[in-house]
């Protein structure tokens, strides 16, 4: 399947009207007639859509800084959790006890470094 062609695809024109002429041109019974041109479209839409993504994201994050920054004035929070967690007592406790059970705390920062997106603060 693939997304109505009557809607804009400026990259993609020349595909479109390839997979036309071929639907108009073959036989309907032979399913496998445009499968060439189909994957050539197909080719086309995924790099179409790349691109726009591209676009899309490419201040995405400034922007959610910004929507961080905006909730933490509107909430009034002035510090991050990871801050708020090097302060907090009894979270260092228990990661304490947890290394003292485990040994090492490489599960916990591999974790952390995860759900940070790879960075560690």
């Amino acid at each position: 399947m693939h997304p109505p062609l009557n809607r804009p695809h400026p990259e993609c024109q020349n595909e479109i009207a390839n997979l036309q002429e071929c639907h108009a041109t073959k036989k309907f019974w032979n399913l496998s007639a445009c499968n060439v041109v189909k994957r050539q479209l197909d080719e086309c839409f995924k790099k179409e859509k790349e691109n726009l993504l591209k676009v899309l994201n490419k201040d995405m994050m400034f922007k959610r800084q910004q929507e961080e920054d905006s909730f933490a004035d509107a909430v009034g929070h002035t510090q991050t959790f990871e801050e708020y967690l090097a302060k907090d007592k009894d979270y260092q406790k228990a990661c304490q006890e947890s290394n003292k059970d485990n040994g090492s705390n490489s599960d916990r920062q591999q974790y952390q470094t995860k759900s940070m997106g790879g960075r560690m603060s």
